[in-house]
């Protein structure tokens, strides 16, 4: 369990950072779906007659008839003589030039700006983290509740495990204010390294929270609760009440 929780920790609290990069990757998405929709809304029928082509004519008739007699070409024709498709002259955008912009769109979401106040950063920014987090901090709390009741966890015990849990979550806004102060965390670059360090770090407070956990419960409930599917680590890394974190320093130069 030990080498579990600096995995889960990280991927949970990574998966907080990178909500900002798939909103920005959805909203490009859901573009590219309403244009095609309404391509494919004004593209006309070819099974019916509404556009008054004779070709669609011939075609509904054959329907109507039971069949078709002729060859679907033969009825509908080899072509009107228009211009033939061709593709645009647009080069499509490739993988490292859609990554470039992404960067930039998730630098503009979540990076400060330069005469941005920390309220009006907070502002902005705690009705998108507070939706990204309601459904998971509700799903962990369903968790925990179903492991304790497996585990016999007593009143008087879940009263000290959440004073715990108090400390642990003031030594990780602590940390990560300081991973995002030195730039291990950062939306204005990618910065792969500094976020492995910073999960890396991340699973070391979690492991000692964990190791606080285990003089409140026996090792029989503790390996109760994990045999349901629980993980503390998982737990604390969406509990935590990252609505108090500072905001990010303005992009360098700025």
């Amino acid at each position: 369990m030990a080498l579990r929780t600096p995995l889960l920790a990280g991927a949970a609290v990574l998966g907080i950072v990178a909500t900002g990069w798939m909103y920005v990757d959805n909203r490009d998405l859901s573009a590219e779906v309403a244009r095609l929709h309404a391509i494919e809304q004004a593209r006309p029928d070819p099974w019916t007659d509404a556009g008054g082509d004779p070709r669609a004519s011939r075609v509904g008739e054959a329907r109507e008839r039971g069949g078709f007699p002729l060859p679907l070409r033969a009825l509908v024709g080899k072509g009107d003589g228009g211009p033939a498709p061709k593709l645009d002259d647009k080069p499509a955008e490739s993988r490292l030039e859609r990554r470039v912009r992404r960067q930039s769109e998730l630098a503009a979401l979540l990076g400060r700006d330069a005469d941005e106040s920390d309220d009006d950063y907070r502002a902005r920014m705690l009705p998108f983290l507070q939706m990204a987090l309601d459904r998971p901090r509700a799903n962990v709390d369903e968790m925990r509740k179903q492991a304790e009741l497996a585990a016999n966890v007593t009143d008087v015990q879940r009263k000290e495990l959440d004073g715990t849990f108090d400390e642990v979550y003031t030594e990780l806004i602590d940390f990560t204010n300081a991973a995002v102060a030195d730039g291990q965390l950062t939306p204005y670059d990618r910065n792969v390294k500094g976020m492995l360090q910073y999960a890396g770090g991340l699973g070391a407070v979690l492991e000692s929270a964990e190791g606080r956990i285990g003089k409140i419960l026996s090792p029989e409930q503790m390996r109760a609760m994990y045999d349901t599917g629980f993980e503390w680590g998982e737990y604390l890394g969406v509990r935590a009440p990252w609505e108090r974190l500072r905001p990010p320093p303005p992009r360098p130069g700025s």
